[in-house]
Parts: C-alpha cells; structure tokens; sequence
C-alpha cells in the first residue's frame, strides 16, 4: 500500500501470521504508556475500514470498553491514566459507577467506585482479520506462499539475503521476522537468541444467557482489575479470559529449548478449568447471571510473551538488514498499527514517531533463557496489577550485570533496573523509611532524592553511570562534531556537562 514493490510473505500456518487466531479479539485505545496509544488508534481506524477497502468481512464490534475499579488506589491509577490522555485524539473518561451500571446493567455494583470508559473499543474476529490483511496484502501486489518453511537464512556480504525454503531460494534485501511463536527459531538460524517465550492462555465461552439475549444494545467489555479477567458479549452470552499469578499461570518453555512442534498450527492445548477457578469465581461475583450459565468451551491456547510484555519492533544490531517484529502479547490491537509503523520505517529511513520501549537491542546476552521466563511469569501475573510511576519489577534479578560495588551497596540503597544493570537509586540514611515502596503520592523516597540533589547541587556527590551508554568520538574535527550535534557548549578538559543531543 505504500508503493513499494517485491514483497514476499512466507507463512508455515495462518497462525504464523495471525498467532492470534485463538484469541478473543480485544480491540482497546488504552495503553497504560503514551507512544503505544498511536499503534492502538491506527489498528482501530484500519479495522473499521478494512472490510470495505478489502470486500472481507471482519467482524468488527465497537461497543466500548469500561475498566473497572474496585479500591481507592485503582481509583488514583484511573485519574493518573486520565492526566495521560489529554493530548490524544481519542475519547477516554473517567466514569461514575451510576454511568458504569447504565452501560453494563448486568454487573453487582456492590464493589464498584469508578471506571475508566474507551468508547470505540470492541473486539474483532481474529480469522476473518487475518483473511481480511491477507487480501489487502495481495490487492497491493504483495506475493503471499502458504504453507511454506523456512529452512535457512544466510546472509550476503552486500547486506542481502538468502532465504532457503523447500520451494527454492528467495533473494531478499531485507527480511522481517514476524513469525510469532516460531521467532526464537527463526533468530537462531543467524545466532541470535530472541528473548521470547509462549503462554498458555485460556478463555472461556458460555451458551445463550437469557438476560444477555434482551438486551437491545451490545454490552461493552469489561475488565475486572482486581478480578484480573476480560469479559465481552459473544452473539447471545458471554465470553471471558482470566490472567492467572506467576504462581498459577503455565510456560510452554519446552518450545524455547525444543523447538515448537512440528506440523503445530491451529492445534490447541488441553484446557486447565481448575488454574482459573478462582478467576470464575470472580467474574461469576461481579456478573451474577454467569452463575447459572452453561460453559460450552474452554479454549487454551499460545501467546508469545517478551520479558516486560512489550514487543521488540525494529532492526537488530549485528546483522544487517535483519528487522523483527516479534513478542507481542497482546497481537490484534497491535497488528495493523506496528505494520504501518514498520512499513513506514522501511520506506522513509527512520521511524514516524518514537518507540524506543519497543527496541529489540533493549535486551543482549545477558538476557538469558532463565531470565526471559521469570520475566515472563511475572509480566503475564502482572497483567491487572495497579501501574505506579517509577515502576519497578524483580523478577531474575539480579542478572550478570553487576558493578563491582553491587553487594556492599544492594543492603544500604534502593536499586533500579536499568539496561539490565542495578543502579542505585536512592541511599537509606537512618530513620529513613526503606525499600521499595511506589504511590500516586509522594512516595518514601522524596525526601531522600531532595537530600542527595542539594548534597550534588551544593558540595559533590558520586553516580553510578554503569548502565549509560558510552561513545568514544576521536579525531581532528571531534570538537567540532560534538559541538554541532550537541545543545551545551562543549566542556574543558576533565570537566563534563549535562547536554541534550540534538
């Protein structure tokens, strides 16, 4: 669609392109981050269109969305979301529970204290999307080949590749990985080690309930927080998907080590109704009329994770013309909008707008296949918990990147996680008020930090530079180069300064 010829998709299965296929199919313009909410807006605009750009229906419902709280503090995350979302286009408010009983009537309001309502969020048909994509593919001249493996990737020294499938070689001058849960297969062919891992993820389907049928209008989906589920409307009853603790939730990690089976495509795994129970138990709380639904399916099925949930989108270091887009939890809602950015990324020479949370060099050796699944197990528990400012996550912690200092200081500071390294972040004093301790608030840490700043500011102080990156300019005009690239004046020797690189 944007003009460039010679694309080639190589799909082993539907599901390699639409791993999703199993999935509910949720459509959401929230993202607890900013630069993501522009991928989730261009999905949504692209799936209202797609059925009349491409002649494939999609089924695309757009009933809104209500996230659910049910404590104070969730209420605090709600209004600091809502301070998130002014500058962006699309509608987020905060909702009153009056307003939230109004538009999903069927919930026990006993717990409810506010919500946080998109309208326009909805959910999609994930096969029908995928045929949908595949047919726009085709109407712009893209070249599609299924059922085809890749068997061999090996790359030229002008920078071009040899893509080795049973069909023959394909000469490529880029390549991108987007090939879901075979990704870490695909990475290994070129020795690289992605950091993904599958989870098993299972949703529920109840049969026609009454009170759903008479309803006039689609109910929107909800999410219970504290519940940790997703609940939508399908056709006359209701489907709904829980996010079980790291303790609860399961790993397919054998398919890192092993390889994903072979022939593996839409096949699902067995169902696990007794890890989610108490998950059943809650939605069955919040919206009583579960309690007398019949279940007619369970489904279980792969979802990739990276370690902190988030995709990796972008070229990769040490390998030329290597991009991936691979590690998407969460892949409908970021399908179309990743395409366009990518797309765009490939055409112009550099990315629309910033994601540097989604770079794949985020992670290096050090991200090691025991670090990727703790990683993993606590993203997917983590799915639902409130999301503080400052936010930090222990899990495989500490990795190999330690200073030297790291065990005399990791009693006497609290630390920060930082390109995999530990950093301290504030000291402890005596009658400070230690660890880690986030809020919406002023947290334990305000005084602290205004300590070692007028301390700094005042007299000298010592930081741990460790996780910063390091460019060493040499030559005649290195000055000169620095002095344009950079907004403060270039520093005396043995002296440093704080700049902004333009």
């Amino acid at each position: 669609k944007g003009g460039k010829e010679n694309i080639a998709f190589l799909i082993v299965s539907l599901s390699c392109c639409s791993y999703f296929f199993f999935e509910a199919g949720l459509t959401t313009y929230f993202h607890p981050g900013i630069n993501l909410k522009k991928i989730h807006a261009y999905s949504i605009k692209l799936y209202e269109k797609l059925e009349e750009e491409t002649g494939q229906a999609v089924g695309f419902h757009q009933p809104g969305s209500i996230r659910i709280a049910s404590t104070p503090t969730r209420v605090d995350e709600f209004k600091y979301q809502m301070t998130r979302a002014g500058w962006h286009p699309t509608e987020q408010y905060l909702i009153t529970p009056e307003k939230v009983q109004e538009l999903f009537p069927l919930l026990n309001m006993d717990k409810v204290l506010a919500g946080l309502y998109n309208p326009g969020d909805g959910h999609i048909d994930p096969y029908s999307l995928t045929m949908a994509l595949a047919a726009g593919a085709r109407k712009y001249g893209a070249q599609l080949n299924y059922p085809v493996q890749v068997t061999s990737l090996n790359s030229r020294s002008d920078g071009t590749w040899e893509v080795e499938t049973p069909l023959g070689v394909i000469q490529a001058k880029r390549i991108v990985n987007t090939a879901g849960f075979w990704a870490h297969e695909i990475g290994k062919m070129i020795g690289l080690q992605h950091p993904v891992v599958p989870v098993h993820h299972q949703y529920v389907v109840t049969s026609t309930v009454p009170e759903v049928k008479a309803l006039k209008t689609e109910l929107p989906v909800i999410r219970d927080l504290e519940g940790s589920y997703y609940l939508r409307q399908e056709r006359d009853g209701l489907l709904f998907g829980p996010y079980e603790s790291q303790e609860k939730m399961k790993l397919q990690d054998s398919w890192v080590t092993n390889g994903v089976p072979p022939g593996f495509g839409k096949e699902l795994f067995e169902s696990d109704l007794d890890r989610i129970m108490e998950y059943i138990e809650a939605a069955m709380e919040m919206v009583p009329v579960l309690k007398q639904a019949n279940i007619i399916n369970t489904v279980s099925g792969p979802i990739t994770y990276s370690p902190d949930i988030l995709p990796m989108v972008g070229p990769h270091q040490g390998v030329r013309n290597y991009w991936v887009a691979i590690g998407f939890g969460y892949g409908i809602i970021h399908a179309g909008g990743i395409g366009k950015y990518l797309s765009d990324w490939i055409l112009e020479g550099e990315p629309p707008f910033d994601l540097i949370e989604l770079d794949p060099n985020r992670y290096g050796k050090w991200t090691t296949t025991e670090y990727t699944a703790a990683k993993a197990r606590e993203s997917y528990g983590f799915n639902n918990i409130i999301i503080y400012p400052k936010e930090e996550r222990f899990a495989g912690r500490p990795t190999e990147r330690t200073s030297g200092l790291y065990d005399l200081l990791k009693t006497k500071c609290s630390m920060g996680f930082h390109a995999g390294w530990e950093q301290p972040h504030w000291f402890y004093k005596p009658g400070d008020d230690t660890g880690y301790k986030p809020s919406f608030r002023r947290t334990n840490w305000f005084d602290p930090v205004g300590r070692e700043y007028k301390l700094v500011m005042e007299k000298v102080g010592v930081i741990d530079l460790t996780p910063f990156g390091k460019f060493k300019v040499k030559g005649t005009d290195s000055v000169k180069l620095l002095d344009h690239l950079f907004a403060n004046v270039v520093p005396k020797v043995n002296r440093t300064v704080i700049t902004v690189l333009m």
